[in-house]
């Protein structure tokens, strides 16, 4: 395969000797030009597979150049538009006549390479227009458990029975309703959410079935979601009478709009959420409705039971993150990504996907340290509650040991002053070997060289 040709546009020297330097070293053939007629030039010479273009130019500015080669239909290429002086209205401007992304001087380098990557994967030939996040994700992982998990789900995808998705919250069950939904027959008819604890036993009738009144139609979920599925989140959280209406509907495969007279044909894929199968209370789920919703059931792993792939999704979303929101791009060290691996994630995926978005928010070098990560998880512990959050019985015993051995070794420093010998001295270990053992379980000890 050839490398993919990148046209950089910039009236500065360094800047375009530097990013021919370091774009050639990642294996891309480059091309320079010093201003918007040798632009043009080197275009017609060498058709770019991407362009790196400056806005601010002594003939031209970019975004004049951009929508010349918009309006003569010649935009074959995603544009990355770069500036040292950018507003959002511009951002805005170089977005609407067909600029891929926009990145500010002085330049990240990291955050710049991963934006060609992107825009070379992503970006539409023809039209530059920015393709961020499609709109649903495959369930990231490499490991045994999220690979027999997707081939579970395309094998229950392919039929219309319902399915009923239990995991602990946060652990993504409604994305997996979204993948079911994505890779059905249905996939390109309405998925609707229905939040089970919205539904009381006053709104349940004009919420499910709709209303009609005077010859006008108010359509409820059921017929919202007519031809795609219904995802009913929590479904333990649904009221009596909801219970009542939507089993009436599944049973008659039809219901009556409140107001209403004649039947409307029930024509949905129930997709449902619940915490766990077994153990309700008898205000829970009614037997005969879970019989209906739980033909199929799907359990989603606690982000503990897979561990190994904290990794991926750490990468995922800060991609993503900095691809939605404009927030800058960072990579966890290695150090810091081992500890998130051990890490039992009481709150599942969407405590990971919290955590990344904090640190991005909160900003700081390309790379996110362990320090950092010791910095938040020490932060979401509540005044006075031990480092320790979650039930170790939860845990294989191996991680187990290791979760307490360093929650115990940093708050015994903490309570020594960050200073080791007298750390060695309270827990009774040779410093050596503590020295080793502080190493081992990624507890920054570094402050207390001097001691």
């Amino acid at each position: 395969m050839s490398a993919a040709k990148i046209l950089v546009v910039d009236d500065e020297a360094d800047i375009r000797d530097l990013l021919q330097e370091i774009l050639h070293e990642e294996g891309y053939d480059v091309q320079v030009a010093g201003d918007a007629a040798k632009a043009r030039a080197a275009r017609l010479a060498h058709e770019p597979d991407l362009v790196l273009l400056d806005i601010w130019m002594p003939d031209s500015d970019g975004i004049s150049l951009l929508r010349e080669w918009r309006d003569t239909d010649v935009l074959n290429f995603p544009v990355v538009m770069m500036s040292g002086h950018g507003t959002v209205d511009t951002a805005v401007e170089a977005t609407r006549l067909g600029a891929f992304d926009y990145v500010e001087k002085p330049l990240s380098l990291t955050k710049l390479l991963h934006t060609v990557e992107r825009a070379l994967r992503d970006g539409r030939r023809g039209k530059g227009a920015r393709k961020l996040v499609p709109p649903v994700t495959t369930p990231i992982g490499k490991s045994r458990v999220m690979q027999a998990l997707r081939e579970q789900v395309k094998r229950v995808a392919q039929h219309d029975t319902p399915v009923l998705i239990a995991g602990e919250p946060g652990s993504g069950r409604e994305a997996f309703g979204r993948y079911v939904h994505s890779l059905s027959g249905r996939a390109h008819a309405p998925y609707v959410v229905l939040v089970a604890s919205t539904l009381t036993d006053a709104n349940s009738e004009e919420q499910l079935y709709g209303s009609e009144r005077g010859g006008e139609i108010d359509p409820g979920y059921l017929e919202r979601a007519r031809g795609g599925v219904l995802f009913i989140n929590e479904l333990e959280d649904l009221c009596a009478t909801a219970q009542r209406l939507l089993l009436g509907a599944i049973e008659k495969e039809s219901f009556v709009r409140a107001g209403g007279r004649e039947p409307a044909r029930l024509d949905v894929r129930f997709v449902s959420s619940i915490r766990r199968l077994d153990g309700r209370d008898p205000g829970g789920v009614r037997a005969d409705l879970l019989a209906h919703l739980g033909v199929v059931p799907l359990q989603i792993p606690a982000l503990r039971d897979y561990g190994e792939d904290v990794p991926d999704l750490l990468r995922y979303y800060a991609d993503k993150l900095a691809d939605t929101e404009g927030l800058p791009l960072r990579r966890f060290t290695v150090a810091a990504q081992n500890r998130l691996r051990h890490y039992p994630w009481p709150g599942n995926v969407r405590e990971l996907k919290n955590m990344v978005h904090r640190l991005l928010i909160m900003g700081g070098g390309e790379e996110i340290t362990l320090e950092e990560v010791e910095r938040q998880l020490a932060a979401e512990a509540p005044p006075g509650e031990p480092l320790i959050k979650q039930d170790l019985l939860a845990l294989p015993l191996r991680e187990a040991r290791e979760q307490f051995e360093r929650a115990y070794l940093q708050q015994q420093l903490q309570l020594c002053g960050g200073k080791v010998g007298l750390l060695a001295k309270r827990v009774g270990m040779e410093r050596t070997h503590l020295y080793r053992k502080l190493r081992s379980l990624g507890v920054d000890f570094r402050q207390s060289a001097d001691d």
